[in-house]
């Protein structure tokens, strides 16, 4: 005796366009609320896209990057920016804790002797500041 399959249901709905899900439109995942956010904003809704293209850019739409899991975010500033906050507030030592800074990044140079404190410091940034007759201390969290 020859065994087969059970007939599916989807045989039947060859041709019926709905499957039965009803009219249309119904059925489709998130394309049935037109997508995340501002998802949707093309072909039929093209009058909206043109708008918020001039306004915002193409980079308006779509996902862009990622995000290393696991990844702690910290504020960081460049020796140059250090140089004109301690230039601008007549500092000769500056923590940096204090101005909302975690990290010190060694972009820029640095001209006058510095006291710097801060919870984190790139090697180069503190390189740089010896040479200019500073020093760095790493402050411990």
């Amino acid at each position: 005796m020859k065994r087969t399959t059970p007939k599916r249901k989807t045989k039947g709905f060859r041709g019926s366009m709905t499957h039965g899900w009803g009219s249309k439109k119904k059925h489709r995942g998130k394309g049935s609320h037109g997508g995340k956010g501002m998802a949707g904003t093309g072909k039929r809704a093209d009058t909206k896209k043109p708008t918020i293209i001039n306004l915002y850019g193409n980079s308006y739409f779509g996902r862009h990057g990622f995000v290393v899991p696991g990844a702690k975010a910290y504020k960081a500033i460049n020796l140059k920016d250090v140089a004109v906050l301690a230039e601008k507030n007549a500092l000769k030592e500056i923590n940096l804790e204090d101005f909302g800074y975690q990290k010190l990044l060694a972009t820029g140079n640095i001209h006058s002797a510095l006291k710097i404190t801060v919870a984190m410091a790139s090697e180069s940034a503190i390189e740089k500041v010896k040479n200019a007759g500073g020093q760095v201390i790493l402050s411990e969290e």
